[in-house]
């Protein structure tokens, strides 16, 4: 039906533009004194061919949006067929492989049981040494923090995160080494995303410690307190096997979504379990892609020779790193290059600061090219994501984009 009225359409289209160059032809020399009926005939030909290219105009017109159509059409088909075929991939490797899957389990449970007996030893020997006197609560400085464990205002986190009651040195010791043991060190994820399409491109993965009664004991309060005791190690130590957990269940669902993690010196000065990760990771190198370290500026220009070592070991593996909490911008490129680090955390407020405007200019030109990608972070507006843009970074992070939520914890 729809090619019998394109075809009546052709017809009239055609039968309009020949009557149409007859009556040129026939009145022209009436209308025209002085000419002769060849003008009159020429002028209709022209008219005929006006006609027939106008005709052609809007048959290739309508060919190139049949065409397009029909792109779009392929498309959507090509996509479900990808789709149906990664799940199918995913589906057949589960299934081959169970040995390999098996084994990555019982490696995550003798790292896990590892942590758990050295929280033993260290509640151990804290019983036979008197607990220190309690002080008062001193928060640990924003700096001191990763970017996104550094709450937005303190008027904000009591009901943005459930925070615990008051409490003293000695009980929030307690309550750490309570949540260890009881496994309630959860994992939170922050959005990063691509600028400025806004795509989730990774997540930051970060802990929060949750009391008996589910309320969030927040950094600020235990950081300190847990590096002093040497407990800071052991919550970095379940974080990361929590990452790779977390990483292994969802690569099956979200093939291309990456995961940032901090790494602290005192993990990376762990011999004993790092060797034990390392010897994990190059069991599984499909998720070695999928995980990047995180270290400040400070921990990378303050690491001796065993912790480099020890980067250089991850990387030899094919682990990628990022440089955040920058408070220096005089930069050298060629030893991010050489310690594989391809990503540059830059405070929001720094990159939008006027007198950093050079400095900052300088660092995006030194790293055109070189593979090594900044990330504007701190994010929470609308009119800071647009000068943002302008500056030309290439992902995001921040409250606009998403505020830390809980992940689902692996089966």
């Amino acid at each position: 039906m729809a090619a019998l009225s394109a075809l009546i359409k052709a017809a009239l289209i055609h039968g309009l533009a020949v009557a149409a160059a007859v009556l040129v032809a026939l009145a022209l020399p009436d209308l025209w004194p002085g000419t002769g009926p060849a003008v009159g005939w020429l002028g209709g030909g022209l008219v005929l061919l006006a006609g027939a290219v106008l005709d052609l105009h809007r048959r290739l017109a309508r060919r190139e949006r049949e065409t397009q159509r029909r792109l779009e059409t392929l498309q959507k088909s090509v996509d479900a067929l990808a789709e149906r075929l990664d799940q199918r991939i995913a589906l057949v490797a589960e299934a081959a492989t169970p040995a390999a899957t098996h084994e990555t389990v019982l490696q995550e449970v003798k790292l896990l049981q590892t942590l758990v007996a050295r929280l033993g030893e260290s509640r151990f020997s804290g019983e036979r040494e008197p607990p220190r006197a309690s002080r008062p609560a001193r928060p640990v400085p924003r700096d001191a923090m990763p970017a996104s464990q550094a709450p937005r205002s303190p008027d904000l986190r009591p009901a943005a995160f459930g925070e615990a009651p008051p409490m003293d040195d000695a009980g929030v010791l307690e309550a750490v080494r309570d949540a260890l043991a009881a496994d309630r060190i959860d994992i939170h994820l922050q959005p990063m995303v691509s600028l400025p399409q806004r795509k989730h491109r990774f997540f930051e993965v970060f802990s929060r410690v949750r009391a008996a009664d589910g309320s969030l004991i927040l950094p600020d309060r235990y950081l300190e307190i847990a590096e002093r005791e040497g407990l800071i190690a052991t919550i970095d130590n379940l974080l990361l096997v929590r990452c790779i957990q977390l990483i292994r269940e969802t690569e099956r669902r979200q093939h291309a979504i990456g995961f940032f993690s901090n790494i602290s010196a005192a993990t990376l000065s762990d011999a004993e379990f790092m060797r034990q990760f390392l010897d994990l990771m190059a069991r599984n190198q499909s998720l070695v892609p999928k995980l990047v370290f995180e270290l400040s500026q400070q921990e990378l220009r303050a690491g001796g020779a065993v912790t480099m070592g020890i980067l250089s070991q991850l990387a030899r593996i094919g682990f990628r790193f990022s440089m955040d909490r920058v408070t220096d911008l005089d930069i050298d490129v060629d030893a991010l290059l050489r310690h594989e680090i391809r990503y540059l955390k830059l405070d929001c407020g720094l990159l939008l600061d006027p007198a950093m405007t050079l400095r900052i200019e300088d660092v995006r030109r030194r790293l055109d090219g070189t593979g090594i990608d900044l990330i504007a972070e701190k994010i929470e507006t609308e009119t800071q994501l647009d000068a943002i843009l302008r500056s030309g970074i290439d992902f995001g992070q921040g409250y606009l984009f998403g505020e830390p939520r809980p992940a689902r914890k692996p089966p």
